[in-house]
């Protein structure tokens, strides 16, 4: 379909944050506090932008948000550019893929796309995005009766800062105010666990939780009847989706599926490189 010659390729800036905004709410969904979600990002961070969008005159008619993050891997500072949503108006959809291709020429980024749709991932793929092993446990959140003491679990922001340490604290002091991450730890004994997860929700209403961070997988599995009580009890959350690249194996008593289809594209790390942090699926509470 052709377009306006007006139609200008711009990046998403400050001052642009809160037309981009209303242009999303209006276009792509209503629930999502979007200039927050755009510009607020909870970790510190040189970002180059907020993504790229197209305008016709002052008029946004597409974007595709991104955010920013430098991250150590394997003793080496890496460079990660998560791209957000990517919403376009039907009139101008014949431009679609030049804000695709504003944010893959930026240098010395590896790129994640952790929620890609259907047609999204057809371009993505051939642009030489992989996709990630989704393969999920999905675990019922049931009342289960628990010995009182053996384990704990605290979402006090205190407590969580007493008991983590090293990389774990580090994570939670970058996502703590992030919008769409829940935080606890888990206690037994000597031994703790940091969970980070986000709320699926439903017309509104969360249903059950989807984990994005485990620091300590054999003390999750030991722990996983009073963690799920937990949320079922203190969140109303009616069940825990996990991915097994994250716990390592699945547990009893679940049910295996796979998760939504997550893509990256890097030419110096490995699938098992790439998790769900730093990304929109903790910025954003769709």
């Amino acid at each position: 379909m052709s377009t306006p010659k007006s139609v200008e390729l711009a990046p998403i800036t400050d001052a642009d944050v809160g037309a981009v905004a209303e242009f999303l709410h209006a276009n792509h969904n209503d629930r999502v506090p979007w200039a927050l979600s755009c510009s607020a990002v909870p970790w510190k961070v040189e970002a180059p932008n907020h993504g790229f969008m197209l305008r016709d005159g002052q008029r946004v008619v597409g974007t595709m948000l991104a955010l920013y993050s430098e991250r150590l891997v394997a003793g080496r500072v890496e460079r990660f550019c998560n791209m957000g949503s990517w919403c376009v108006l039907p009139d101008y959809r014949s431009r679609s893929l030049s804000l695709l291709e504003a944010v893959l020429s930026q240098d010395d980024y590896h790129f994640t796309a952790l929620s890609p749709g259907e047609g999204p991932r057809e371009i993505l793929a051939w642009r030489k995005f992989r996709f990630l092993d989704t393969a999920a446990a999905l675990v019922p959140n049931l009342p289960w009766p628990t010995l009182p003491g053996r384990t704990r679990i605290s979402a006090d922001p205190d407590v969580i800062e007493r008991t983590l340490t090293g990389t774990d604290l580090e994570l939670y002091h970058d996502h703590a105010q992030a919008l769409a991450a829940h935080h606890l730890v888990l206690t037994r004994g000597r031994d703790s666990c940091y969970v980070m997860y986000r709320e699926f929700r439903y017309k509104g209403v969360p249903v059950f939780a989807i984990v994005l961070h485990v620091g300590n997988p054999e003390l999750f599995h030991r722990a996983l009847m009073p963690l799920t009580r937990h949320l079922l009890v203190r969140r109303g959350l009616v069940a825990t989706l996990v991915e097994l690249r994250i716990i390592e194996h699945r547990p009893r008593l679940s049910f295996k599926l796979n998760n939504w289809p997550k893509m990256y594209r890097s030419t110096s790390l490995e699938p098992g490189q790439i998790d769900d942090l730093y990304s929109e699926l903790v910025c954003v509470p769709w």
